[in-house]
């Protein structure tokens, strides 16, 4: 939205509403009835009216990216294509629609109403995109638990997946890089081509804000892709998954894969065994390692 004082009265109620509705349950009674539009929300009823095509657009991408960071801080294996981002950008577009025909002096019943119609078309959405929510959630807690999910120190990432900068190939590919970029601004700090990858808005010109089964893996362009507790993670949850999107994910290594150049390596934790066991070994180097202090183990595949 355009840099206006009034432009930030309205992000700051969005946020506002966001946050009176954080880590409330979609899904159960209780949640249902205490999900509602605050009297500041209300307050940005009459100045959605006055909205012009652009900055209403504008608005609608700014809740579509809110609300995403919310359902995906709630539980980060919440999966949002290009798609279902543009059906709920359609329900923004649906609400905003009918806020300009209530009447200006609407009554709290009228306003509760449409908020109601507006949560349940949000739970609709959230279990056509991700059915697996609907079984998840489906108790009487008003609130949820959050799946942890972190942004990891630079110097700990590296450590974790053994890599040492002075064996970098570039140019570098961090997939599920985190919003605050980290690994990808230390490592430009140090003088390497970084590039990454998310879901979620960023100004950064060395981001691109995209899902990572739908971005574009140039084949032989990329040095060193890394991923940690990013791409690999999810590929292990979809896996145990009965209604998982593996196959996707196993096509998608591949493509992986097949981005590097000659030498090149893919370094990524969790490990997956389940798909590095029929590794080419004339085509790919395997390597692993156990991260310390933990179950877990991070891998390395290397482009002959």
């Amino acid at each position: 939205m355009p840099n206006t004082e009034a432009d930030e009265n309205i992000r700051k109620q969005i946020k506002e509403q966001i946050s009176f509705n954080k880590g409330k349950n979609l899904f159960t009674v209780a949640g249902s009835h205490s999900l509602q539009f605050i009297e500041g929300t209300v307050a940005l009823i009459d100045k959605i009216r006055t909205l012009d095509v652009q900055s209403e657009q504008l608005l609608i991408d700014y809740l579509a990216d809110e609300s995403l960071q919310e359902f995906c801080r709630v539980n980060q294996y919440f999966s949002f294509n290009t798609e279902s981002v543009t059906e709920l950008k359609m329900l923004y577009t649906e609400l905003n629609q009918k806020i300009r025909l209530l009447n200006v002096d609407a009554q709290q019943s009228e306003l509760d109403k449409l908020s109601q119609e507006h949560y349940t078309r949000l739970c609709d959405w959230l279990v056509r995109t991700n059915k697996f929510a609907e079984t998840m959630y489906a108790n009487d807690e008003e609130y949820v638990q959050p799946v942890a999910c972190s942004e990891y120190a630079p110097d700990l990432q590296l450590r974790l997946l053994h890599i040492d900068l002075e064996s970098l190939q570039e140019p570098i590919l961090d997939i599920g890089c985190g919003r605050e970029l980290n690994l990808v601004n230390y490592l430009r700090d140090n003088g390497f081509e970084a590039y990454g990858i998310d879901r979620f808005e960023n100004n950064n010109p060395f981001y691109t804000k995209t899902d990572w089964l739908e971005y574009d893996y140039q084949p032989n362009f990329w040095g060193t892709v890394i991923s940690n507790l990013g791409f690999s993670n999810h590929f292990v949850h979809h896996n145990l998954r009965v209604d998982g999107n593996f196959k996707v994910y196993a096509q998608k290594y591949m493509e992986i894969l097949a981005s590097l150049k000659t030498g090149g390596s893919f370094c990524y934790a969790p490990n997956l065994p389940f798909i590095e066991k029929h590794l080419d070994k004339n085509k790919f180097q395997y390597s692993g390692f156990r991260v310390e202090g933990s179950e877990f183990a991070a891998s390395r595949v290397v482009k002959l």
